[in-house]
């Protein structure tokens, strides 16, 4: 089998690692824990991910002779996601009623999801491109870094599942994101770009680190402040951090 085919397997199991996560969220009875559980799991990985994973990697590949497109990308990153805020229902931290809890729950759910999905896209290009270049290394980034899509696959899953209860819009959900890895695969495979630029690429992710400090800040930290189980959420965010240097030493 070729390099570029064994690219797209890579990409492709990339989002197989959300479906797990996906499928231990729906697996659980208790709900609301699992929903604590998971948002604190997902703070722990994200925060994480951005000090071990994203900022090196941007540092590598811009430095600081191009610091002003990480500053750049990186605010535009925000300023998405912030204005997107806009877009999605109200979920107001104050209120307490079911109805706007449910909607609490969805617009995180919904504006990770925005973010995941690029993230992903970007990251199945560099996926693919590594395993052109390093099949052997290639396959060894696809497991680190799907140890990080399990705990962010029971997020949406739970976050999306508790505020519709319907099963269909939620695997609707779940199918997109774990299918945008493949996409950034795709794109690599029939532009015949075998590798990306170092400035495009720490632009790019920039942009995700943007946005996923606008998801720490603006949804995950408030979330887990209101959270039925605080004792839950801060184990969560234990494990999230025990998750990902495993992932990083394996």
């Amino acid at each position: 089998m070729d390099s570029a085919k064994i690219g797209l397997i890579t990409t492709l199991l990339l989002g197989i690692f959300i479906l797990i996560g996906s499928l231990i969220a729906f697996l659980t009875k208790k709900k609301d824990r699992v929903v604590d559980f998971s948002i604190g799991l997902a703070l722990g990985v994200v925060a994480m991910l951005m000090i071990t994973d994203l900022l090196p990697e941007i540092i590598e590949h811009l430095g600081f002779r191009y610091i002003y497109l990480f500053v750049i990308f990186c605010l535009l990153g925000y300023g998405i996601l912030k204005i997107l805020d806009h877009f999605i229902p109200d979920h107001d931290d104050s209120k307490l009623t079911e109805k706007e809890k449910k909607e609490n729950l969805i617009h995180i759910g919904l504006i990770t999801s925005l973010a995941l999905i690029l993230h992903n896209i970007i990251e199945g290009m560099a996926v693919y491109s590594t395993v052109i270049s390093s099949a052997n290394l290639g396959v060894a980034v696809t497991l680190g870094i799907g140890f990080h899509n399990i705990p962010l696959g029971m997020v949406i899953a739970s976050a999306f599942y508790q505020s519709n209860q319907n099963i269909w819009k939620t695997i609707s959900v779940i199918s997109a994101v774990s299918l945008s890895t493949f996409f950034g695969g795709l794109i690599m495979f029939f532009s015949g770009v075998t590798a990306i630029g170092s400035s495009v690429l720490g632009a790019l992710l920039s942009l995700t680190l943007g946005m996923l400090i606008y998801i720490t800040i603006g949804e995950l930290i408030p979330r887990i402040g209101e959270a039925k189980d605080r004792k839950v959420s801060y184990i969560g965010i234990l494990m999230g951090i025990v998750i990902l240097l495993i992932a990083m030493a394996v």
